[in-house]
Order: C-alpha cells, then structure tokens, then sequence
C-alpha cells in the first residue's frame, strides 16, 4: 500500500484475528444525552466490535461529537447504558483526537511526538525512534519536526495529534474530523495509516467525518445522525 519512497510500512505487530466471533467492547442501549432542555442524543441502540471501522456522519449540531464522547467514556449518557472496558490498559486502551488537538504550542513538533514515549509499550527507546520516524516519513512531515506546533498550520497540526496518537499504541481510536484542515489527497494518505494499524494490529477505529467521499475510499460501517438520532447504520454506499 505504501510505496512513497522505501517499502511498505516498517511496522511489526500482529495480523488481525480471523475465524472468530466478534467481541464487543463498546454497548449503548437507549442512551440518550440531554443538555439542559436541549437533547443532544436520543434513544441510541448500538454496539462496535473490537477491530471494527466505523464512520460518524451527519451534520453540524447532528450529535457526532457528543456520540463520539460518550463512547470513549468522556460522558454519561442522561438516560440508558453505555458500556465500554477502558477503566484499565489491559483491557482496552482508548486513544481520542477530537477538536482540540491539546498539543503543547511552544514546543516543536518533534518533541510533542516524544511526551508519547512510554517504556512499558516499547521494548527499546531506539524501536520507539523507528516507529515515530516512520509515521513522519509516510506522512511526509519528518522535515519539519524543528518547527514549534504555535507556528505550524492546521493540517501539520492534525497530523502531529494522530502521530502522536498512534504512538501510544492504543486498541481504540476515535476521532472527531481528524482531516478537517486536510486536502483529499492527504486525508485518503491518513486513513490509509489508519487502515493499515486496523489490518495488521487490529485497532478499532471510529471515525467522525463530513468527507462523504472518503469514507466511499474505505471499507467500514456507517453510521448516520440526524437530530441526535441514529437513523441508518451500514454500508457506505447508501448514504
């Protein structure tokens, strides 16, 4: 897939699993989220499995975000139960990049990427090194590393949050329109990462975005908010 300047992506890890039935590690059952009279989400029935890609569509003000927090835990639903195993790290370790990219403006980019560092996910400093040099690489952004995040623009921002991201090695990613300072190009070349860390490290992904047609570019699920209700969850093609 990835054949920018050397091979495919120097990443080790293991496939996804096969053959077995899907495990699910987030449960709404008729949750619903109110914020003083305003109903931000209503009466949502779902449930993601682990490895699974799934895309949050819908308009501004639709509840994508809100949906969005309250699967990774940040929120309560009003009403209902929401369920989702992320207490501990060794049961599933949930990664969020929403709106606020809370990276560390006076610093460059390069050492926003290193508060990623963590000895218990890596067997070496040096294994740490090759995986962040090869996100950058693929990303094409290792030539501006020096460069502090208060004087990069949007689109590096973002790309600095997700590396930074995925450096920590999470089993649950979700992120609120990681690619809205992006072009096309550059946004089909993130999620192409993305798809490639669901494929081979089985990471879940889930997904808020207004670009219709990247989410056509990929294999996922749907789902649809309309009014803060869940009004389709499938395939790509029927929205």
């Amino acid at each position: 897939m990835f054949q920018s300047q050397n091979n495919n992506l120097g990443f080790t890890g293991p496939n996804k699993s096969s053959g077995l039935p899907p495990v699910n590690i987030i449960s709404l059952h008729d949750a619903s989220v109110k914020f003083d009279s305003v109903h931000a989400l209503k009466n949502i029935e779902l449930t993601i499995a682990k490895g699974e890609i799934v895309f949050v569509t819908g308009a501004s003000g639709a509840g994508k975000t809100t949906l969005l927090r309250m699967l990774s835990g940040d929120i309560a639903p009003t009403s209902g139960m929401a369920k989702h195993p992320f207490s501990r790290r060794e049961e599933f370790f949930v990664a969020r990049v929403f709106q606020d990219l809370r990276l560390i403006p006076e610093l460059t980019c390069e050492a926003n990427l290193n508060i990623a560092y963590d000895p218990s996910l890596y067997d070496s400093r040096k294994a740490f090194e090759k995986d962040k040099a090869e996100l950058c690489r693929v990303l094409s952004v290792s030539d501006r590393m020096k460069l502090k995040i208060k004087d990069a623009n949007g689109g590096l921002q973002q790309k600095i949050a997700i590396i930074r991201t995925l450096l920590t090695k999470p089993d649950v990613l979700i992120a609120d329109e990681p690619t809205s300072a992006l072009d096309s190009d550059n946004g089909k070349r993130l999620f192409e990462v993305l798809n490639y860390f669901n494929m081979k490290r089985g990471m879940t992904i889930v997904w808020a975005t207004h670009d219709k047609e990247l989410v056509k570019s990929f294999s996922g699920r749907i789902l649809h908010l309309d009014g803060g209700r869940l009004v389709y969850s499938g395939h790509a093609c029927f929205i």
